[in-house]
């Protein structure tokens, strides 16, 4: 036989390459389409409702890898069922019913019952080209090669709807583009340092003997991402950890409230930023920016931490501390013991940085014993963050005066 292959450009879509094959000894004939491009970077699906016979003559390009639906017959021709085709929708339905057709003399004589309902499925697919009742015409393509015809081009069909989605992993599969990762991304930076931990060389602020710092990437849940740092030293086994804010100043500062109400209160994850102070009004108490540094930790950690910054300060409890001062701390320590569980209190942690995070257990729902409050920053707060002296526009140098 002799096979002709014909480049053509489809208006409004593409280029397509159609083959055709005959056969002069039996007069058999095939014609087939192939995409003359690549694989688009989307799959394409169409819905089309047919109302007419106008609608039927409709030009389709059906690839090997596009499915064909009729959901009002619960009809369906799989992907890679048939070769490609250029044809229309009344040819569509002409092909399915000759496939039906095929084998029907032998079922006769095996299995009436079935024959019997494959008959009566083929009249109701003749009837559709009749176009009695409107249908609707669905073709899925994830390859994103295949077309039907609007007859209104360059205008809009209404009776049309072109949908484009991302393929998903199994289609890509497919279609065999699994090992070429057509739709990968090129790798993060930032995603790369969320899965290691980096560690550096340096000395112990204690004993200055070599130590190592670990650093790590950490997202935290409804909020943002933060650094841990953690120092280790071998020699005299002091140990220290440093949170970093891994983001930018907020546009407001932040103020978070929260009534322990509950000893499961005590376990909830805080992260304390450098620039946060801390108040808890029922004991009087007040921890100034700076103190303690970032700390990401939960909150009966937080309080261990305080109660350990009082206790180890040679000027609160040491030699040099007068009675009454020590008497004082002493029950302050104990109040502060009592907070974890026994006495309900209100902790407060204000940021002007707005890069503190106390964890809502009810989260995303809104939690009764939390509140957070956003607030405009003072001069005073800005000068405390270097912010009024920071120019964030117009610090590139202007160019060279001409000569």
């Amino acid at each position: 036989g002799v096979t002709r292959l014909l480049l053509t450009r489809i208006p409004f879509f593409k280029e397509i390459i159609v083959s055709s094959f005959s056969c002069d000894s039996c007069s058999w004939s095939n014609t087939e389409i192939q995409s003359a491009g690549r694989i688009q970077e989307q799959g394409v699906r169409y819905a089309l409702a047919v109302t007419s016979r106008q609608d039927m003559n409709r030009e389709v390009v059906k690839t090997d890898c596009a499915s064909a639906r009729i959901p009002e017959l619960d009809f369906e021709i799989p992907a890679f069922s048939q070769k490609g085709v250029l044809t229309t929708i009344e040819g569509i339905i002409d092909r399915a019913v000759a496939g039906l057709e095929q084998d029907q003399p032998a079922r006769r004589a095996t299995d009436r019952e079935v024959a019997r309902k494959i008959d009566e499925f083929i009249g109701k697919l003749r009837q559709l080209k009749e176009v009695n009742c409107p249908f609707t015409f669905i073709l899925d393509d994830p390859s994103g090669n295949s077309f039907v015809e609007n007859p209104h081009a360059p205008q809009r069909d209404e009776a049309l709807v072109v949908t484009h989605y991302r393929r998903s992993p199994q289609q890509s599969a497919m279609l065999g583009l699994e090992g070429e990762e057509v739709d990968a991304k090129p790798p993060d930076a930032a995603e790369d340092l969320r899965d290691e931990v980096l560690q550096f060389n340096t000395n112990c602020p204690e004993c200055n003997a070599p130590a190592s710092t670990n650093m790590k990437l950490v997202q935290i849940p409804h909020f943002k991402e933060v650094i841990i740092m953690a120092t280790n030293c071998d020699s005299c086994g002091h140990r220290t950890n440093e949170v970093k804010s891994g983001g930018a100043i907020e546009p407001q500062g932040t103020r978070i409230t929260l009534r322990i109400t509950d000893p499961s209160d005590m376990t909830r994850d805080i992260l304390k930023s450098e620039t946060c102070s801390v108040e808890i009004p029922e004991l009087e108490f007040e921890l100034g920016m700076g103190a303690l540094g970032g700390k990401f930790t939960t909150l009966e950690g937080l309080l261990k931490d305080i109660r350990d910054l009082v206790e180890k300060n040679p000027f609160t409890l040491g030699d040099s501390s007068t009675p009454s001062r020590t008497g004082k701390l002493q029950e302050f320590i104990g109040k502060l013991q009592d907070v974890k569980g026994k006495t309900q209190a209100h902790f407060i942690m204000d940021d002007p940085a707005g890069n503190s995070y106390l964890q809502n257990v009810y989260a995303p729902e809104e939690d009764p014993e939390l509140r957070v409050q956003r607030y405009q920053r003072t001069f005073e707060q800005n000068e405390e963050l270097g912010l009024n002296d920071m120019r964030t526009e117009g610090y590139e140098p202007g160019p060279a005066a001409g000569r």
